[in-house]
């Protein structure tokens, strides 16, 4: 579980590098962002911190403010009755990020994931996620993401 210290840092450090981003934001913003650690309480290694601008049943516009080397765990978002799972679309804002998707792995991946969790991670196809860069997961695909060296913010 996130402590409180943890998530206060979180919030402060999300809303630090949003700013560095170039993207317009309002001061009552800060109040949005919130931070997850998928209940494995490593949340500076496995976790992220999210400044939700806008949300819908149909879409999200989210900036994703990453530490260093931290990692999104492995996902997917599966078809649920009549809707046929979430299409995400990830951007490149700020710092560096990488996006691992199913195909042909990557030789050397630049992701460095915790020892005990590499067992989790099953997609090695990287995609480049820096400034400016764009890829598109369709549903009910594996993915996950990690920030760089100094951290990342994708939209």
């Amino acid at each position: 579980m996130i402590t409180r210290t943890q998530r206060e840092r979180a919030i402060t450090h999300c809303w630090e590098l949003c700013q560095k981003t170039g993207v317009a934001l309002r001061d009552d913003e800060i109040h949005q962002i919130e931070a997850a650690d998928f209940g494995l309480s490593e949340f500076e290694t496995t976790g992220l911190t999210i400044l939700t601008l806008k949300i819908t049943p149909s879409v999200g516009i989210k900036l994703i403010a990453l530490y260093p080397w931290q990692a999104c765990p492995e996902h997917l978002h599966p078809p649920q009755d009549d809707y046929p799972g979430k299409e995400e679309t990830f951007r490149g804002l700020w710092g560096q990020a990488w996006l691992y998707v199913p195909g042909e792995p990557t030789p050397a991946p630049h992701a460095r994931l915790p020892e005990h969790r590499a067992q989790y991670y099953t997609s090695w196809r990287e995609i480049d996620l820096a400034p400016g860069a764009m890829h598109t997961s369709a549903p009910n695909e594996w993915h996950w993401f990690q920030g760089g060296p100094e951290g990342a913010v994708i939209l």
